[in-house]
């Protein structure tokens, strides 16, 4: 979910608490204690609210600086002007460069007025003082900020990760000239297509843990409380949430009602108007501000809104600078350590260093201080697989054509289409009381664990509810560059049915080890994850419209796995692996049509899934091939 702002708050935290001890220093604390000075202001809106405002001044007077700005709703502690935080801006290269840093509660958040919304829904037009939004929040604080803050150049920049990135996003709306640089970084695009669910299925173990941490108030009165973690008792979230059983449960058992922004994903698990109201995406025209979006390819939280509030932006603004920067992270894991590695699998080095010193610094140095670009590019990517970094001028590539990749019967993936007139197909029984696992190992299950953006899959060589399909071994190097398209032909015995397509690397036997492999794992052989994404069949026509399955009626099942940018080396294969459960990743489907929200224990029942492998009924992957 949008943990990773929730984790670097309690390392900022925890630094600040370590700092009075010994045995541990922040690296640029006293910098900062030495260089900068602190203010809290309470900033008034054009409303009338006012937000709670921490701003960190150049102690030096003989210049003037740009201001550094980040918006969150996860507090801007500590709190108190003596109070200081141990890191300013997104890398230490920015607190020694000279900035006027700002870090703002957001509306409804800790310590400033107001209700809080989730995604706040952005307005076109607006006609009085009374319609605010995260756009016009933004615009009357930069117009405070240049008149209030002394010594500043009159050039804003803004970033932020997860859910700041998504106020870095409306910041964009304020469309205030001081504005010029600005970096959405995995920010939330549309929160049920990224957060919340992914095709109409509901991502469990990352909500589940989320919205009692997340939930600090629920009233128009500043805080400094903050949410209370739920403690499920185990590290065995599979045991957890199958004694749990249906949705509903979670109100009944646990929150009671309590927690509001819960009760809303409750209440709507379609892609309804709460939702289209909370997608920024339809907003993003007439943007002059220069922009670097950026993302991970291992994103498990907001991958959706990473490259497509690139897209959106760089479709609707054609003469405005947009940046945009992929590497092979998890959620945030550009802006800290070194991003060498993801689990058991290597990225041949650092790459997080060059990002934020090559990119990131580089873009916001030149809009906001004048300095040169140098080289970069306007997509930067980096390239799985062979682990290299790659420029080009748009993205997907122009050099990627469409192809499709084929199951086909007994078990095979090819390039070219069945050509067989029998009605083929594989079949299996998903008992939803009995659902895959998403990683191997049942103690890595009470939260989202990362990891299972690349983990390998031989632990699931046994269910008879995965089928797995995979091309011979490779002649050559095979790079899928764009998003990725699963094309089913499916019939089922019940009325509604989840499907998870998995796209895998499959290594040669012959693969050696590297330095990062879990105990008990070798590379040989090794079933990587490329990408990997569910869909509820019953939004297969429309995310607003849920129909039901005829059952025994072949239905086409077609939905978007997302972009990689990925080479299966010369010597390996690929695998597409087909099941309907993913537990708890994502909740269990009963199988049968219903808000499943509100299911019963009773409803969940066992169904028989076919997928078609036949040329009358063709089911294949859609990839773009460079």
């Amino acid at each position: 979910m949008k943990k990773y702002l929730l984790l670097s708050l309690g390392l900022i935290i925890a630094a600040t608490s370590f700092a009075q001890r010994p045995t541990f220093v922040a690296p640029d604390a006293q910098y900062i204690k030495d260089n900068y000075q602190k203010f809290e202001y309470n900033i008034p809106m054009r409303d009338g609210k006012k937000l709670f405002t921490s701003v960190y001044v150049p102690k030096d007077k003989t210049k003037k600086y740009p201001f550094m700005m980040d918006r969150t709703c996860y507090s801007v502690a500590p709190y108190g002007a003596d109070a200081y935080r141990p890191s300013l801006g997104p890398s230490s290269t920015y607190t020694h460069d000279g900035y006027i840093f700002v870090y703002q509660d957001v509306r409804g958040r800790f310590m400033s007025e107001g209700i809080y919304e989730e995604m706040t829904p952005e307005l076109e037009v607006h006609k009085t003082k009374n319609d605010v939004d995260e756009g016009t929040d933004t615009y009357d604080t930069i117009d405070w900020l240049l008149k209030n803050i002394s010594n500043n150049n009159g050039k804003v920049g803004v970033w932020g990760i997860s859910y700041p990135g998504f106020y870095t996003t409306t910041a964009l709306l304020s469309r205030h000239p001081a504005l010029v640089a600005a970096s959405p970084q995995a920010p939330i695009a549309d929160l049920w297509r990224d957060d919340g669910w992914h095709n109409g299925a509901f991502f469990l173990v990352a909500n589940f843990d989320f919205y009692p941490s997340f939930t600090n108030r629920q009233d128009d009165k500043p805080s400094q409380r903050r949410g209370n973690p739920f403690d499920i008792g185990t590290k065995d979230g599979y045991d957890f949430f199958m004694k749990m059983g249906s949705m509903k449960n979670t109100n009944d058992k646990y929150y009671k009602d309590t927690i509001r922004l819960w009760n809303e994903m409750m209440d709507h698990p379609n892609y309804d108007a709460h939702w289209k109201a909370r997608n920024v995406l339809t907003h993003l025209h007439d943007i002059k501000t220069a922009v670097l979006v950026t993302g991970g390819w291992y994103d498990a939280e907001d991958l959706y809104g990473a490259i497509n509030t690139y897209k959106t932006l760089a479709k609707n603004n054609p003469k405005t600078p947009v940046y945009f920067a992929m590497g092979p992270w998890v959620h945030g894991g550009w802006a800290r350590g070194p991003g060498d590695h993801l689990g058991d699998v290597d990225f041949g080095g650092p790459t997080g260093p060059f990002y934020r010193d090559s990119i990131e610094f580089k873009f916001f140095s030149h809009y906001l201080k004048g300095t040169t670009m140098g080289k970069v590019a306007k997509v930067n990517t980096f390239q799985t697989g062979v682990n290299k970094w790659k420029t080009y001028n748009t993205w997907p590539p122009v050099q990627a054509k469409e192809k499709r990749l084929y199951l086909l019967p007994g078990g095979k993936l090819s390039f070219t289409a069945p050509k067989s007139s029998t009605n083929s197909f594989d079949q299996y029984v998903s008992d939803p009381n009995n659902p895959v696992p998403f990683v191997v190992d049942r103690d890595q299950t009470s939260g989202m664990q990362r990891e299972y953006m690349t983990a390998d899959q031989r632990f699931l060589a046994d269910r008879k509810d995965v089928l797995s399909y995979q091309t011979d071994v490779l002649d050559h190097d095979v790079t899928i560059a764009g998003n990725i398209w699963a094309n089913l032909k499916v019939s089922i015995t019940g009325t509604d049915a989840d499907f998870i397509v998995k796209i895998l690397d499959v290594y040669p036997d012959t693969a050696s080890n590297n330095k990062w492999i879990g105990s008990n794992v070798k590379m040989g052989g090794y079933q990587q994850m490329v990408r990997s994404e569910p869909m509820r069949g019953k939004y297969r026509q429309a995310f607003d419209k849920p129909v039901p399955f005829i059952p025994g009626t072949v239905t086409p099942v077609n939905w978007e796995l997302q972009d990689v940018l990925h080479t299966f080396k010369k010597g390996h294969r690929i695998m597409v692996q087909v099941q309907s459960t993913w537990f708890p990743l994502i909740d269990r489907n009963p199988q049968v049509f219903t808000d499943i929200m509100k299911a019963n224990d009773a409803d969940f029942k066992k169904a028989t899934h076919k997928v078609y492998t036949s040329k009358l009924h063709p089911s294949y992957l859609t990839v773009k091939v460079m």
